[in-house]
C-alpha cells in the first residue's frame, strides 16, 4: 500500500471508491468533477489516494482557499477536510491514519491553525459528520482531537396534493391589509434585492440570489415581500445547487420578523414547487430552533449532522 497525490488517471476509481464507501452520499463523475476538481480552490497538493496495487482503495481531499470567499476573505487560518474513506476491507490497518496526517500536515505548512470537517463552503459534500450512517468516522476523528461542536439538520417534506394551509391565507390576507405584497421576483428589483441579502444576511445569500439572475431562473425561483412602501422586506428561493428539490435560503428582515411573514413564505414557496410538478422539498440544514420551527411546519428530519473542528 503507498499514498499518492490525486491524478486525473484515478478520477473514475476514485468515483466507484466513493460509493462502495459512502453509501448514503452517492456522486456521479460529474458531481465530483464540479464540487471538488473545478472548485476555485481544489488543490492535488491536498488531495490523496491510497493505492493498493495501484488501484483506489481510499481517498482524502483537504482544502485551504487561495481565493477569497466573499465578506470571509481568505480564512487564512483555516482549512478543510473536505471528504475520506477508506475501503472496508483495507481498514484497520493505520491507512485512514496515513490519508489524516497526510491532511493535517500539508494545511499545517500551508499556515492552516484550524481544521473543520465538511461545512467548506460554498461546494461542500457534507456539513459535517453523519454518527448514524458513518459512526466509524465520528470514533476515527474523535480519537485524533476533533471536537464536537453543534448538531445540524437536513429537513424536507413530501408536496404531493400540497395546499396552502387555511391558516396561512389567513395571515396573508391580514398581512397584505398591512401593506404587505407578495411577489414572484421581477428584474425590476435586481439591485434592490442584492443589497437587501448582502445587508441582511451577508455575501454567500447574494451570491445565491445572483447566481438564480445570471442564469436567468430569478423569475421562476425566487419570491419577494415587499411593504407598503415597496421595499423588500423578506426572500426565498430555491435550487441554488441546480436541484429543483432544494428549498432555501429563506429570510426576512429584522425589522419585520414578528408579521409572520417567514411561515407564509414557506408556504408559498412549497406551493409554487408543487404547481411546478416538484413534489419534494428539502433544505441541508439547519440549528436547533429552526428544527423546532420547521418541524411545526410539517417537515421531518432527514439527517443530523456534527460539526467538528481541530486546532493545529
Amino acid at each position: 500500500m503507498r499514498i499518492s497525490h490525486y491524478s486525473q488517471k484515478y478520477e473514475a476509481e476514485v468515483v466507484a471508491c466513493w460509493n462502495r464507501n459512502c453509501v448514503f452520499d452517492p456522486i456521479d463523475v460529474k458531481k465530483f468533477r464540479k464540487q471538488a476538481l473545478f472548485d476555485d480552490n481544489f488543490d492535488a497538493d491536498l488531495c490523496f489516494v491510497a493505492l493498493e496495487n495501484d488501484h483506489v482503495i481510499g481517498f482524502a481531499m483537504a482544502t485551504k482557499r487561495k481565493f477569497p470567499y466573499l465578506e470571509r476573505g481568505l480564512e487564512p487560518e483555516r482549512g478543510w477536510i473536505n471528504v475520506m474513506f477508506v475501503d472496508e476491507e483495507f481498514r484497520h490497518q493505520g491507512i485512514g491514519q496515513q490519508l489524516l496526517d497526510q491532511m493535517e500536515s500539508a494545511l499545517k505548512e500551508l499556515g492552516v491553525k484550524n481544521i473543520t470537517l465538511g461545512a467548506y463552503s460554498p461546494n461542500y459534500f457534507f456539513w459535517g459528520v453523519d454518527p448514524v450512517h458513518y459512526s466509524e468516522a465520528v470514533t476515527f476523528f474523535e480519537k485524533n482531537g476533533y471536537q464536537a461542536l453543534d448538531l445540524h439538520y437536513s429537513m424536507g417534506k413530501d408536496l404531493h396534493g400540497y395546499q396552502i394551509p387555511k391558516e396561512t391565507l389567513e395571515k396573508k390576507k391580514k398581512a397584505e391589509e398591512l401593506g404587505y405584497q407578495f411577489i414572484n421576483f421581477d428584474y425590476q428589483y435586481a439591485l434592490e434585492l442584492l443589497d437587501f441579502l448582502k445587508r441582511e444576511f451577508g455575501g454567500g445569500w447574494k451570491r445565491n440570489a445572483l447566481m438564480s439572475m445570471q442564469k436567468q431562473r430569478a423569475e421562476d425561483e425566487i419570491l419577494l415581500v415587499l411593504d407598503k412602501d415597496n421595499q423588500i422586506v423578506a426572500f426565498c428561493t430555491r435550487a441554488i445547487d441546480d436541484n429543483p428539490m432544494r428549498f432555501g435560503p429563506i429570510g426576512v428582515s429584522k425589522n419585520h420578523r414578528n408579521a409572520g411573514l417567514g411561515s407564509i413564505l414557506l408556504d408559498l414557496g412549497c406551493y409554487e414547487m408543487a404547481k411546478k410538478g416538484i413534489y419534494r422539498m428539502y433544505f441541508v440544514t439547519t440549528d436547533e430552533p429552526g428544527k423546532r420551527y420547521y418541524l411545526r411546519h410539517g417537515l421531518s428530519v432527514i439527517r443530523t449532522t456534527v460539526e467538528y473542528r481541530k486546532d493545529i
